[in-house]
């Protein structure tokens, strides 16, 4: 396992569970390339509500939008190991949402 700790970066990726790559889910193809890439970890979470550009609320809670929830996937690496990994990102993403923000590990360890 390699370590990480310190100032680093955060790349955060929001896009919809109805995007597919051949035939799958498309954030689980984000995490296959992140980690075939050899990136620190990453992790998809589902969300419950949201809207983006075409200003349409998809909610869990109400059955027939329940389609589109929003899916985050984040990773914390290096600044040089996101800038490797972006272009790949970048050339799945037909949509959604990319940002990086500074953030500062306090730790990081076998859970």
């Amino acid at each position: 396992m390699r370590g990480i700790d310190g100032e680093q970066v955060l790349l955060r990726l929001i896009l919809s569970e109805s995007r597919r790559f051949d035939h799958k889910a498309m954030f689980m193809r984000i995490v296959q390339v992140l980690r075939e890439e050899g990136m620190a970890g990453a992790t998809a979470v589902k969300g419950i509500a949201g809207f983006g550009h075409d200003r349409h609320v998809h909610t869990d809670t109400i059955e027939v939008l329940a389609q589109g929830l929003p899916i985050v996937v984040e990773v914390v690496d290096t600044q040089a190991h996101i800038d490797r990994v972006l272009p790949k990102l970048e050339a799945l993403m037909e949509g959604g949402v990319m940002t990086i923000e500074r953030a500062h590990v306090i730790r990081y360890t076998k859970s």
